[in-house]
């Protein structure tokens, strides 16, 4: 019997990959609403194929985190959200909440923070589980182990990557438990991330291969000769404040109930208008034969 899967939707990752991924889709009163198709196909696709036993979705807030309060230029490269994107926010957690799954947000932390604390404090607590976290955001790599794992929908939302620890070291020459320190040594342009300047992604996967971890690699800072070392030496102070940066917060204070993220039946008519009003035909067929499938489901046995 397969183990219970506990599934968590990176609320804003998705909604900026269907911006940014889908043509202009727009309702008859004019309301852009490309994203919210992306996210709801997304969503649609979680119910169908994972059929995961349990759901909820974490959503970034408004203001600054803990993060642009040590580091004042944290994401400062990043472009303003454009206006016609943060109108269709609304809508997203309007199919949120008419699917009944619960949203997990908290001002002066990201929803990275918040995805990390729920997958330690689920595998500690429930150890039969299985967490799926749904996101392109490659920093969530640094949380994947033998019970967590990272799915990424490709081209279309129909297909998902997935990875899990020989994924992550293919892609990259380190395991998810080295991430940070990987990312520490790299940066990270979208975070405006600076890293060890001048260290490159096979050096660094060559370091943290010899070394293991970043302590490990200034631990034997002497044995590194040349260019390397000077390299290194200099942006020691960069390096770590940038595994400061990268680290995920694992015990952001949340309120958390199991059952209450049980995937279940929804209220269909509530459902069904919204799609309607969205102009959201062919994710209404299927939602509807999603809907049919659950309340099969649920038909007591008459033998």
């Amino acid at each position: 019997m397969a183990a219970p899967t506990f599934a968590v939707i990176d609320g804003h990752a998705m909604i900026f990959r269907g911006y940014y991924a889908l043509p202009p889709l727009h309702t008859d009163e004019g309301q852009l609403v490309n994203a919210v198709f992306g996210f709801t196909t997304i969503l649609l696709n979680i119910l169908q194929k994972l059929k995961p036993t349990y759901l909820a979705v974490t959503f970034d807030m408004k203001g600054p985190t803990f993060r642009h309060e040590s580091y004042e230029n944290y994401k400062a490269t990043r472009k303003e959200t454009p206006d016609d994107l943060l109108s269709q926010i609304p809508l997203i957690r309007s199919v949120v909440e008419a699917f009944q799954i619960p949203i997990f947000e908290r001002q002066g932390f990201e929803a990275d923070d918040l995805i990390a604390s729920l997958a330690t404090h689920l595998t500690a607590e429930h150890p039969e589980l299985e967490f799926l976290i749904v996101s392109g955001d490659m920093d969530l790599t640094q949380l994947i182990n033998e019970r967590v794992k990272l799915l990424s929908p490709l081209t279309g939302f129909n297909e998902i990557r997935t990875y899990d620890i020989q994924e992550v070291f293919e892609k990259y020459g380190v395991y998810p438990h080295q991430m940070v320190d990987y990312k520490a040594l790299v940066g990270d342009v979208s975070d405006n991330i600076i890293g060890v300047p001048g260290i490159g992604k096979k050096t660094a996967a060559t370091l943290l291969t010899d070394y293991e971890n970043l302590d490990g690699i200034y631990a034997h800072l002497d044995s590194i000769k040349g260019a390397l070392h000077e390299k290194l030496k200099t942006g020691r102070d960069s390096g770590y404040q940038s595994q400061q940066l990268v680290q995920l917060i694992h015990d952001v204070p949340i309120e958390f109930d199991l059952q209450a993220c049980a995937t279940h039946q929804v209220d269909a008519p509530r459902v069904q208008g919204l799609f309607e009003a969205l102009n959201f035909k062919r994710l209404l067929t299927k939602f509807n034969d999603l809907d049919n499938g659950w309340k099969k489901e649920e038909q007591p046995a008459l033998f």
